[in-house]
């Protein structure tokens, strides 16, 4: 895989902050080499599991930074923009591509809803801020505005807008943005959906946080799915989705966080006011774990 043509398992990345607020730099250099040296094929920061919408400017830099400098070009680095305008989602942008990441996973935050045509704006202007290669990033659970059909096939058009990476669970939209696209944007699975369906009809890969605990697991289920071989390849999955259904109980951070203290990462706990994982949480994901080799 070349630095801009992504595809396989992209683990969303914790973001590690001691309780003043410091980046763990030791940490996520440890975390990061040790998921590259199970088999990743990508890594990206400030994704959903990165906690991105809590945040400062300057937390979100270091990450960066330490994520690009951590990987030494072994495997592409995407960043995950997400600002409420247009100006800042460019800045941050640019400053990325500076610190030397490989790609954009562009987020659209929002507090009042915005149209389409908004939102067409927004990711474009994001695209033309960049020669990254750009992921659209789409989970309307949790974003006050989505990208419809129509945004998405504009989108399309844009030279450098290559991926989606989609979070709603409806793995029937996934196929109906592949036959609108045509083949112009590729498509990446979340945890929400089942990995190896959104192979089954097309998709190159996934990124998500559940492959921060299971790397090699992950990393087997997509050579399955490549291979062709489904019976194996649900064989796995079905033993892996235990882990997403704890995260769907408990706050994802929280699980991903708690699941790698475990592990013996020393990650914090989510920042506040999200709450650490519950007791009830830990014996979840603990099984989850134990279940498929990972603890």
């Amino acid at each position: 895989m070349t630095q801009s043509d992504f595809h396989g398992v992209f683990p969303y990345l914790v973001s590690p902050i001691d309780d003043r607020g410091r980046v763990m730099d030791h940490v996520l250099d440890r975390l990061c080499d040790d998921l590259i040296g199970k088999g990743v094929h990508g890594l990206t920061p400030l994704g959903s599991t990165g906690e991105f919408a809590y945040l400062d400017w300057a937390q979100k830099r270091e990450i960066v930074a330490t994520v690009v400098r951590a990987t030494g070009r072994r495997v592409p680095v995407v960043a995950g923009v997400a600002a409420t305008t247009i100006a800042e989602a460019q800045r941050q942008t640019e400053a990325f591509e500076t610190l030397g990441a490989d790609g954009i996973l562009a987020v659209m935050e929002a507090y009042f809803p915005v149209g389409d045509e908004g939102t067409y704006a927004y990711f474009k202007a994001i695209a033309e801020a960049t020669s990254l290669p750009v992921v659209l990033y789409t989970n309307p659970n949790f974003q006050r505005s989505d990208l419809s059909l129509p945004v998405l096939e504009r989108l399309s058009e844009i030279e450098n807008i290559r991926y989606l990476k989609d979070a709603s669970s409806n793995t029937g939209r996934l196929l109906s943005i592949m036959n609108r696209v045509g083949g112009k944007i590729e498509v990446f699975s979340a945890s929400a959906h089942i990995p190896t369906c959104v192979m089954m009809i097309g998709g190159v890969g996934w990124m998500a946080g559940p492959a921060c605990l299971v790397p090699e697991q992950s990393v087997e289920l997509y050579e399955l799915c490549r291979a062709g071989q489904w019976d194996k390849a649900m064989e796995l999955q079905r033993r892996l989705w235990g882990l997403n259904q704890a995260f769907a109980r408990h706050n994802l951070a929280a699980c991903i966080k708690g699941g790698l203290e475990m592990q013996g990462y020393e990650v914090g706990v989510p920042l506040p006011p999200q709450a650490p994982l519950s007791d009830e949480g830990r014996a979840d994901v603990r099984a989850a774990l134990e279940a498929v080799g990972a603890l």
